[in-house]
């Protein structure tokens, strides 16, 4: 389905693939399409809901100018799957039961992080120089780490919110791995540091905002390459902690289950973060905040809820979405609301069939709280192929 909406009356126009958007988010769209540095368009996905400092599926493409708090503080938060080679007849809800268990035990969820004699530090160790270079320039950046300091004790850990590890089957009952995670602590501490630095830079120079949250950092100035080298490192260990996470569960899996292998190439794709692109004829920054990149051929991940569907897809390479996609189903409601409206016993009913969590720490998370995957993957449908559906059997909250 086409674009869906035009917002103009902005510097340039912001272009949705939807017409499910509420008043707070078309404001915020219209106050980032006003910056002086967005270039050509604003692309906005039919996930799209409320952030901070940019609306939640927007694709952000900007011309010698960076807003950290628009790429977040989940830097590099993203998904990774993996199709095994068994099938919904080598399981049973005992097994699951085991597998869920297991992967609680096994991987660290919420706030926890592996104990000192647990840490991956063949997955940490090629993290080491590039910390510390940064941090060598930028010594406040440990003060900002705070307790978060042991970041080699994070590698490998899930993290809260709507971070997840679930078992799935597909179309064809393939029983398939898939996780949402990021960089956890040492990402965000990050981000936090270098929106601050934005922040007191705008008040030196005496620039007014629409928003405070769209402080910039200009290419040129004294902390880009900086805040650029930091965010891509961040990034990097985001997509290693998913891996370092995948070969946990999988090493849990086999506690449980027949013998399997991969049998395919692990997709491993960021939804939050930025990329210097080639678009409309420039090379570009692009925030992707809360979208996949979609390029013709790029495989992604699109997921719904712990009770909904998650897709497998490919890009189409549309230009005017800045290849991108919806990196899932959004949320319709915010964690506040849901857990006012929803009681467990809702819960239990939307994840009926799903070895999960039941209880009132997760209501936030409910399937009631996101909008329809269904009818995202329908209003982008000139963005992204469907290659697999997925319904998850086992789902491991953070």
């Amino acid at each position: 389905m086409p674009i869906q909406q035009v917002l103009l009356n902005q510097r340039v126009p912001v272009k949705i693939w939807t017409t499910d958007i509420d008043e707070p988010s078309s404001v915020q769209l219209a106050n980032i399409a006003s910056m002086p540095f967005i270039y050509h368009h604003v692309a906005v996905m039919p996930d799209v809901h409320l952030g901070i400092g940019a609306t939640i599926g927007s694709v952000i493409a900007t011309h010698k100018a960076i807003i950290p708090a628009a790429v977040g503080v989940d830097l590099g938060c993203g998904m990774v799957a993996a199709k095994l080679s068994i099938t919904a007849n080598d399981l049973d809800e005992k097994a699951l039961k085991n597998v869920f268990a297991q992967i609680t035990r096994d991987v660290p969820v919420g706030r926890a992080q592996h104990a000192d004699d647990r840490i991956l530090v063949e997955a940490a160790k090629p993290f080491e120089a590039g910390l510390k270079s940064l941090t060598d320039r930028h010594p406040e950046l440990l003060k900002a780490f705070g307790k978060f300091s042991k970041w080699t004790n994070q590698m490998g850990t899930l993290g809260s919110g709507n971070h997840f590890i679930e078992v799935c089957l597909d179309e064809s009952n393939q029983v398939w791995v898939m996780l949402h995670s990021g960089s956890r602590g040492i990402g965000n501490a990050i981000a936090a540091y270098f929106i601050s630095l934005a922040r007191k830079d705008m008040e030196r120079w005496m620039i007014q905002l629409p928003d405070r949250d769209l402080a910039y950092i200009p290419e040129g100035t004294e902390y880009f390459n900086d805040y650029v080298e930091a965010v891509h490192w961040a990034q990097e260990y985001a997509m290693q902690n998913r891996q370092s996470m995948l070969d946990l569960v999988l090493a849990a899996l086999s506690r449980h289950l027949p013998p399997f292998v991969v049998t395919t190439e692990v997709v491993n794709c960021h939804h939050n973060y930025i990329a210097k692109e080639h678009h409309y004829g420039e090379d570009v920054w692009v925030t992707r905040k809360g979208a996949i990149r979609a390029r013709i051929g790029d495989i992604g991940i699109v997921p719904g809820s712990m009770g909904a569907r998650s897709y497998i897809v490919v890009g189409k390479g549309n230009p005017e979405s800045f290849c991108s996609s919806a990196h899932g189903a959004g949320r319709r409601m915010s964690r506040t609301a849901a857990e006012k409206y929803f009681t467990e016993t809702d819960l239990a009913t939307q994840t009926e069939g799903v070895i999960c969590r039941k209880d009132k720490g997760v209501l936030d998370e409910i399937p009631g709280a996101y909008k329809d995957i269904d009818q995202v993957m329908a209003n982008q449908n000139d963005l992204t192929e469907i290659l697999h559906s997925l319904k998850q059997v086992v789902c491991v909250k953070g």
